[in-house]
């Protein structure tokens, strides 16, 4: 076979390791052959080969959800003009047989497999393809360019004849544009392609002097690389509008116009990348041009969990959701936040929500069934407002866990102790005092503080008296010996200890020392 002629190639095999050393076995495009795609399994493999129409299947007998031998069969009933090579281990002859009865052209020991072996096996099978004999240099250069670019993209250092570069794309200008099909609902293989055709027609009419290659990252995703002698970019823009007038749902990203082919690579990964991020974060955007990505987007603070979850154990619940909305609500608006980070931060905060309730002894039964279904369609999400959808239907289930209770006991209990704390820390206030109001024993409040609280009584009756006192010192002129008595201490030397245990500093020291910054 003539390096010439460009066969198209699909591997099947369930281990991903194989399959990428078929791959480097050899240089396929030397050869004339060039890898088209590759599935994990047949049916898999059924969907690639409606989409890549190679000439030859090499496959895998034994694997998962539909083996080898199926595969043969119905590809060779559907794609008669297709050959298929059957890689197999020793123990799978009878599989063999029945894939040859089905029509297999030959088959490759795996313990046995090494570049002369497949390539041999590659010719036996070429030869038996009609369209594949004979020259066809204009076909070999599509098929390199194509895999040349594939190889681009994938970030292999790649070598390539610089005189064919030139045969296909001869003029000084390059731009990328890209179509994202990610939200179209119900589309198939056949809407996507008869929309690419209709975009080239419209990309050539725009100059006599432009060249196309059309190459797809995925099922979803569309590139043109655009070759011109001049800057298309008025054309591009106002096709980008007539396409959209008839798909809607489309997204056409723009690459800024650069000279060299070997750039390809760093608009691909530094741009068209950031590009169908920037559709995830903002999907109502349909046109996205690269230089509207260079504005510089807002720093997101940290989420601050030990404020989050303090508040949650202290059962301050409108505290905590508030603030995971503000927090929500600034990083859906930063599309340089990873996707997967993104949608990671959202599961863990439901896998700690429902932990933080169940501690506090909330009957989180049905939100602990249902939190795997929020987690698959967080990761299922085509864009952020659909992750925050999913937290916002969580937190509604999660309130409602929470109001459920509080209907049952009537108010959170612990809650309402606080809340008398804080009412009534400046009067003579103690562990007793505060049982008697509530109709506890005295050593069992002091038991249930300690569980609910990471402070027990007395620290935390000091942390709000001096807290308020801090208050007092820095906002008022009162005397420290009167502001002692007005946070609830009746022992002026004790308050002092108690403030510089807290604060590292007198009373006397702290006011002065903020009064100085």
């Amino acid at each position: 076979m003539r390096s010439s002629e460009g066969c198209r190639v699909v591997i099947v095999d369930d281990e991903q390791l194989i399959r990428q050393g078929i791959k480097h076995y050899m240089q396929w495009e030397q050869e004339g052959f060039q890898i088209v795609g590759e599935a994990s399994n047949g049916q898999e493999a059924l969907e690639l080969i409606e989409k890549t129409k190679p000439h030859i299947v090499l496959t895998d007998i034994v694997m998962p959800i539909m083996d080898g031998e199926e595969l043969t069969r119905i590809v060779k009933s559907k794609y008669p003009h297709i050959e298929i090579i059957i890689l197999s281990s020793y123990g799978d002859f009878e599989y063999v047989r029945s894939t040859f009865q089905n029509g297999a052209v030959d088959y490759i020991l795996k313990p046995k497999l090494d570049t002369e072996s497949l390539l041999t096996v590659l010719k036996t099978a070429v030869s038996r393809i009609p369209s594949l004999q004979g020259g066809n240099d204009e076909a070999n250069v599509d098929v390199n360019i194509g895999h040349i670019i594939e190889k681009f993209i994938s970030g292999y250092d790649t070598q390539y004849d610089e005189n064919l570069i030139l045969e296909a794309f001869p003029y000084s200008s390059f731009r990328l544009v890209t179509i994202d099909y990610r939200l179209i609902e119900g589309k198939s293989l056949e809407d996507i392609h008869s929309i690419n055709s209709e975009i080239q027609v419209l990309i050539t009419a725009c100059s006599k002097e432009v060249k196309l290659e059309i190459f797809e990252i995925d099922d979803n995703v569309s590139v043109f690389l655009i070759n011109s002698s001049r800057d298309l970019f008025t054309g591009i823009s106002e096709l980008a509008s007539k396409i959209l007038e008839r798909h809607s749902q489309l997204s056409i990203l723009i690459s800024e116009a650069f000279m060299s082919f070997s750039q390809i690579w760093m608009k691909y990964n530094e741009v068209i990348k950031k590009m169908l991020q920037y559709r995830f974060y903002f999907p109502e955007t349909t046109i996205v041009v690269e230089k509207n990505l260079l504005k510089e987007t807002p720093k997101i603070a940290s989420f601050n969990l030990d404020k989050f979850t303090n508040d949650f154990k202290h059962e301050r619940f409108d505290l905590a959701f508030s603030y995971l909305e503000e927090h929500v609500t600034e990083l859906s608006s930063s599309f340089t936040t990873d996707i997967f980070e993104y949608k990671s931060f959202f599961g863990n905060v439901i896998f700690t929500i429902s932990v933080l309730l169940s501690n506090l002894e909330y009957d989180v039964k049905n939100l602990e069934n249902e939190k795997f279904s929020f987690f698959n369609k967080i990761d299922g999400a085509k864009t952020a407002s659909g992750v925050v959808n999913q937290l916002q239907l969580f937190l509604t289930k999660a309130k409602e866990v929470i109001t459920t209770k509080k209907t049952q006991s009537g108010f959170s209990s612990f809650q309402l102790i606080l809340d008398y704390i804080e009412d009534h820390y400046a009067e003579p206030l103690s562990l007793s005092d505060v049982a008697t109001t509530f109709h506890f024993n005295p050593s069992y409040l002091s038991s249930y503080f300690a569980t609910h609280n990471k402070e027990g009584f007395n620290e935390y009756l000091n942390k709000i008296r001096i807290e308020e006192a801090v208050k007092l010192l820095l906002n008022t002129t009162t005397p420290i010996s009167e502001i002692s008595g007005l946070v609830g201490y009746s022992d002026h030397s004790y308050f002092c200890k108690v403030f510089k245990k807290q604060k590292g500093l007198s009373p006397s020291q702290y006011r002065r020392n903020q009064k100085l910054k």
